[in-house]
């Protein structure tokens, strides 16, 4: 009997880091990036707010795992896990970027193209603050990078895919390029700011 093969995953961050809670979809991932090691057929993937560019990727995943700032009407820094059919009424239904429409639109051009996810997850974030240009992600949202981190590791493990949690000092490959990640894009910012 033939081993059926892994499935392909894709981990996707989407957001815009220029617009406070905005970029909690490519901070989680960052997160998530930092602290586990995933299997040779996880891939992770900061998307930012790419809209109908990322259709190629999400029809090469057969399972998808996104993060995201998404209004559920809920209290600021809230986590939502949602899965399955239920995924695209929450990307698209109260436009808060132009990314959320975009994505709602790749999920439907996978659609049509017949590679649809076989499973689909997406770990939202109640944002506080999309009007802050430059500004950090609030605290509500920065509080709940570490569990939105955890929460992905656990869906991944359920989909047959366990993560390695990191050991302290590991050396990890940034996902982000031009000292863009959070540390580094936050003290820039706030140096800029306040004129220092």
């Amino acid at each position: 009997m033939e081993a059926r093969p892994q499935p392909t995953i894709l981990v996707l961050g989407i957001g815009n880091i220029l617009w406070a809670d905005e970029g909690f979809g490519v901070r989680a991932l960052e997160t998530f990036n930092a602290l586990y090691a995933t299997p040779k057929n996880v891939s992770l993937l900061d998307g930012g707010t790419q809209g109908l560019y990322l259709v190629q990727f999400v029809e090469a995943a057969d399972y998808l795992l996104v993060f995201d700032a998404i209004d559920y009407g809920l209290e600021p820094g809230s986590l939502k896990i949602v899965q399955g059919d239920e995924v695209p009424k929450f990307t698209g239904a109260k436009k808060m970027s132009l990314h959320q429409t975009g994505f709602q639109e790749v999920l439907s051009a996978a659609d049509l193209l017949g590679s649809y996810p076989e499973k689909l997850a997406l770990i939202g974030c109640q944002p506080l603050d999309l009007e802050d240009w430059g500004g950090p992600l609030t605290a509500p949202v920065r509080d709940r990078l570490l569990q939105a981190a955890e929460l992905a590791a656990v869906i991944l493990d359920q989909w047959g895919a366990p993560c390695r949690r990191r050991a302290p000092g590991e050396a990890v490959t940034p996902l982000l390029g031009n000292d863009i990640d959070l540390h580094n894009y936050e003290t820039r910012m706030a140096t800029i700011r306040t004129g220092g």
